[in-house]
């Protein structure tokens, strides 16, 4: 198997020679892009794939408020009151890419589309402009649970995270449903896409487990330490995340040991197994399993619920938009806790 792993890196490594892909920032910096493209509830922006800094100014002469979300349901600014005649400011780095939401997907639009949202949305001004050469990206290694997700009600821990972030830092979410270990070394358009991408310092979050199903340990463990080889190799920071758990109870109220905290049938213990490779290869860990049990337990089978899409879908395994952005504030709060992004570009409210 370690063979096999180190073929699949020795071809990802080659691609980077050889792919034509987006660039991880936009490259020249020219006049700031404003409110002429714009209409009361949309933006659109004729812009290269690239980092983006978009400063935006909130409110206007009556209560206002605001959220801003772009591309494929991104969401990227969290709903913002302002009082009358009290406008405020507030800024984010966004990734333009093709295709702009599952690698897998489809094309989406050319440039950067931002989509006003909210109770009483009032946009006062807008600046796009070019992000920095070596603004840093967080890059998004996952499954359905952490993609951005194309259509309502479902939704990705991923899609919600640029929202907890500030100018300064973006995030390229390379997730894709159906993916597994195996499948996301092995399909073009993921990581021999996504390598090439990585720029010195860049984060990469690795969650891929809940397509695992039928991964033997040995294979799943060469798997994870192949990524993070991979990641590595381009100069970025690796991290493993265990996965979100499902939402399967026993009957005294604790999750299920098999199915809720992602043990396969071949009896894969996938969030252990991650907890190992990151000890043996000094990776930081994000135990996402750990705090979605927790939380979901703390809720209970009722209360839970709304955390998943099981009311719309008797969907488990999937994320509501509230579940997802409860996620997503779990992992802001790891990436604050353990000094993976300064605590100044991370938003907490």
């Amino acid at each position: 198997m370690r063979r096999f792993n180190i073929a699949v890196l020795a071809a990802v490594t080659a691609a980077t020679a050889l792919s034509a892909v987006a660039p991880a920032q936009a490259r020249e910096r020219g006049p700031a892009l404003g409110l002429d493209n714009c209409t009361a509830t949309a933006c659109h922006f004729d812009v290269e794939p690239g980092s983006y800094d978009v400063r935006v100014v909130l409110g206007g002469e009556v209560a206002a408020s605001t959220s801003v979300s772009g591309e494929t349901r991104r969401a990227l600014l969290p709903e913002t009151a302002t009082e009358a005649g009290r406008p405020v400011a507030r800024s984010f780095t966004v990734n333009v890419r093709t295709p702009e939401g599952e690698p897998t997907g489809p094309e989406g639009t050319p440039g950067l589309d931002l989509v006003l949202g909210g109770s009483a949305p009032a946009l006062a001004d807008i600046r796009v402009t070019p992000a920095r050469p070596r603004t840093r990206q967080i890059f998004l290694v996952g499954d359905s649970t952490v993609c951005d997700q194309p259509g309502d009600p479902y939704s990705g821990w991923g899609q919600q995270l640029p929202q907890f972030l500030r100018k300064g830092v973006s995030v390229a979410n390379y997730a894709d449903s159906g993916e597994s270990t195996v499948t996301y070394l092995a399909t073009p358009a993921l990581f021999p896409t996504v390598q090439p991408l990585i720029q010195r310092h860049d984060l990469v979050l690795i969650q891929l487990a809940h397509n695992d199903k039928t991964t033997d340990e040995a294979t799943y463990r060469a798997n994870l330490e192949t990524l993070v080889v991979g990641v590595r190799a381009r100069g970025g920071e690796p991290v493993l995340v265990t996965p979100i758990v499902r939402r399967w109870f026993n009957s005294d109220g604790t999750l299920n040991n098999g199915t809720a905290l992602l043990v396969n049938g071949l009896g894969v213990d996938h969030p252990a197994v991650t907890r190992s490779v990151a000890a043996a290869e000094n990776v930081p860990l994000i135990d996402l399993t750990a705090k979605t049990k927790a939380l979901v337990e703390s809720l209970g089978v009722e209360g839970s619920k709304a955390l998943y899409l099981y009311n719309e879908k008797r969907d488990n395994t999937h994320t509501s938009a509230h579940g997802a952005t409860a996620y997503a504030g779990l992992v802001r709060d790891e990436l604050v806790t353990q000094r993976l992004v300064p605590e100044g570009l991370v938003r907490v409210g």
